[in-house]
């Protein structure tokens, strides 16, 4: 077995040009003016559309590697199917009928967790390492992002059978790191609506427009290729993947970080999408503090 092979998950190792395209993305280099103007760019594209996409940036043989280890992965897949708002709220029949919080759609999850994901792995080595942190805390402006001290959900592989999809939804973390590892042959592509809301406030009539299919416009479809790294901003941005079609599945790495250290996944979102909760989600749900920007999820 190769020295690559027997790498593992490294909180300390800087070096990542065994795995990522470092020529295009010198992250050893990182002040330099080529890495800058890479940031620039990404900084520019979160502010004017919530998303931006780092092309290639993994080499094609970690990427060969990655998605083969998506595949045995995907053996641990945990599926949960279920009816969920945009919010993963509770039906509330005091609100209107037309209310998009009222509005449930077929959501099938697939999920592996980080527990079940060995260190070993390219996905692994990727979201420990001081390098790829470093990426995102600039690209995002923050001097420092942090793992989740969530056991389950800091690195979890997505797994979308043919004949499943996404429905749209917000993400708990205001930013979320992704990367395609298998591609479907057809469908599964990401739409989103960019800052549809804020935290100054939900916008109903304009997502509800979205959910229902009254508005066409607002959303965006975004073509992503297997290795290319996207940042997202999940938290304001209604999103959702559609169906996947043929016969291959769609697989993705969700590189989860947080702004603060301590972040532990929603006991109740935890359980609906990966089946089982743990201690630390139990005893997080205690000491929960409601969001400062007040928005439902």
């Amino acid at each position: 077995m190769s020295e690559t092979a027997l790498a593992l998950a490294d909180a300390e190792r800087t070096d990542l040009s065994d795995l990522v395209d470092t020529e295009c993305y010198p992250l050893e280099d990182f002040n330099g003016p080529r890495m800058q103007d890479v940031i620039g760019r990404v900084q520019d594209d979160l502010a004017e559309d919530g998303c931006a996409v780092l092309r290639g940036f993994m080499r094609p043989a970690a990427l060969q590697r990655a998605s083969a280890e998506g595949r045995e992965l995907a053996r641990k897949t945990f599926f949960s199917s279920a009816r969920v708002n945009a919010w993963f709220t509770r039906d509330d029949p005091s609100l209107g009928d037309d209310d998009p919080r009222r509005i449930f759609m077929d959501r099938t999850s697939g999920f592996v967790t980080r527990d079940m994901i060995p260190a070993d792995m390219v996905i692994q080595q990727i979201y420990v390492s001081p390098a790829m942190k470093r990426l995102v805390a600039a690209c995002i402006g923050e001097d420092e992002v942090f793992e989740y001290a969530d056991p389950f959900a800091g690195l979890v592989q997505n797994v979308l059978p043919p004949g499943t999809s996404q429905p749209w939804h917000y993400d708990t973390n205001e930013y979320i790191v992704t990367m395609m590892t298998e591609k479907p042959e057809v469908g599964g592509e990401f739409e989103y609506c960019p800052n549809i809301r804020s935290a100054a406030g939900e916008n109903y009539d304009r997502v509800g427009a979205v959910i229902r299919g009254e508005d066409m416009a607002t959303s965006k479809t975004l073509r992503l290729e297997p290795g290319d790294l996207q940042l997202f901003k999940g938290r304001y941005s209604l999103h959702r993947v559609t169906e996947v079609g043929g016969e291959r599945e769609r697989h993705t790495a969700i590189f989860a970080y947080s702004q603060q250290p301590g972040v532990v996944g929603r006991l109740e979102r935890t359980r609906q999408l990966y089946g089982r909760v743990s201690e630390a989600h139990i005893q997080a749900e205690r000491e929960r503090v409601e969001r400062a920007d007040g928005l439902l999820d």
